[in-house]
């Protein structure tokens, strides 16, 4: 699965000439930064000396231009480490915009007109399965409750579900403990990887129910680990410890077998999204019926903007967003997207949940705010992404080729 993470980070700041920074990035798990940062230097030259305010006045334009460039799209298109710079860029766009305005991003969505939000997606390949006009509905629809959900989700936070308890190697001791410190961090939902071993999953998975009760939500992951068939027999004899999701069972292009294992493994319901790489994609996953749970990641498909899609897509198909995190800055930036959808898109929070894990968030310059197991809503100005200094100096790569 990932033998040999190094949590690693392409990490872009943007410059104005009027003394303005945002900030954005792109995780990998070690050499990857290597290829990301080649991507992102490829990129820079079509948005250096562009007039920031025709940037923030059409983001939409600004994020078609930087997926759509004619030498670069070959790399893809839409998909991989050149889509994952232009995640790099538009988030540190979408954070300066945040700065200039002084608010967090999850507020500049959630206060924009349903008009706005629709000039913000590239509909070119959507409108089979979500026109403008339906975005607009949608958008539409959410717009009474807008205040009072602004308000509940300063007030209460938002839902996360952590992966802390969940990794592979623990020992049995470290993972009861883990579990027994998320419920008395007030969670009610754990996840835990699987894949590697049956037996071994077997027996975590009971350990994990005995000590969290019946009515825990247990969900687990397993990375991509299986063929389609291989999945549905590896789920069956865990079906009886009740887990919650199955993450990622099989290669993340398999529209149909994800279908095909969801259709038989049922009631456990399939997640999956931090390797979807776009929102054709997304789109086909949800045609095909191939999803109970979309999880979007901040980073995969191309920023904010591109995730405004994905959001409007799971809405019109009654699919709920649980955003996938951890990481180097993925919680920061990823419980934007997710307020977002509940103030503006979706008006819910049932079914719902951010993934957090409890690792690196001492390097961040705002770091989330977790309190009895929901997110606090960030309110200071931009997507979070920014790191300390000292963090950057001491950690970054000085290798030949920077």
């Amino acid at each position: 699965m990932n033998p040999e993470p190094d949590y690693s980070a392409a990490y872009v700041v943007i410059r104005t000439s009027a003394d303005r920074q945002g900030f954005g990035l792109a995780f990998t798990v070690g050499r990857g930064n290597d290829a990301q940062v080649a991507a992102i230097e490829a990129l820079a030259p079509l948005i250096v000396g562009l007039r920031v305010a025709d940037v923030l006045s059409d983001l939409g334009g600004f994020s078609r231009m930087l997926t759509g460039d004619s030498q670069l799209r070959w790399l893809g298109p839409n998909k991989g480490v050149i889509h994952m710079a232009a995640a790099a860029i538009v988030n540190a766009t979408w954070d300066l915009f945040g700065r200039i305005e002084g608010k967090p991003v999850w507020r500049l969505l959630a206060e924009m007109s349903p008009q706005q939000l629709v000039d913000l997606v590239d509909f070119r390949y959507l409108e089979d399965a979500l026109t403008p006009a339906e975005a607009r509905q949608i958008l539409e629809r959410a717009l009474p409750g807008r205040t009072a959900r602004q308000a509940d989700l300063l007030a209460r936070g938002y839902p996360a579900y952590t992966t802390t308890p969940g990794w592979l190697g623990y020992t049995d001791d470290k993972l009861v403990r883990l579990s027994k410190e998320a419920v008395s961090d007030g969670f009610g939902h754990i996840k835990l990887k699987v894949g590697a071993d049956l037996d071994t999953d077997i027996r975590r998975l009971r350990l994990a129910r005995e000590t969290l009760g019946p009515d825990a939500r247990i969900a687990i992951d397993a990375n991509q680990a299986w063929g389609v068939q291989q999945a549905i027999e590896w789920l069956q004899p865990l079906a009886r410890f009740e887990p919650y999701w199955i993450e990622e069972p099989t290669s993340p292009d398999d529209v149909l077998g994800h279908a095909t294992i969801r259709n038989a493994v049922a009631p456990i319901k399939v997640a999956a999204g931090e390797h979807i790489h776009n929102q054709v994609m997304f789109k086909q996953f949800l045609q095909a019926g191939a999803l109970d749970v979309v999880q979007l990641d901040a980073c995969r498909v191309a920023g904010v903007t591109e995730n405004v899609a994905i959001i409007l897509l799971a809405a019109k198909y009654g699919v709920p967003i649980c955003p996938h995190a951890g990481g180097v800055g993925l919680c920061e930036m990823v419980q934007h997207l997710a307020m977002f959808d509940y103030v503006a898109v979706s008006g819910s929070t049932d079914g719902r949940a951010i993934e957090y894990i409890d690792h690196l968030h001492e390097h961040f310059v705002q770091p989330v705010m977790i309190r009895d197991g929901r997110y606090l809503a960030p309110t200071g100005p931009g997507i979070g992404a920014q790191m300390k200094p000292e963090s950057v100096d001491a950690y970054r790569w000085r290798g030949d080729h920077r």
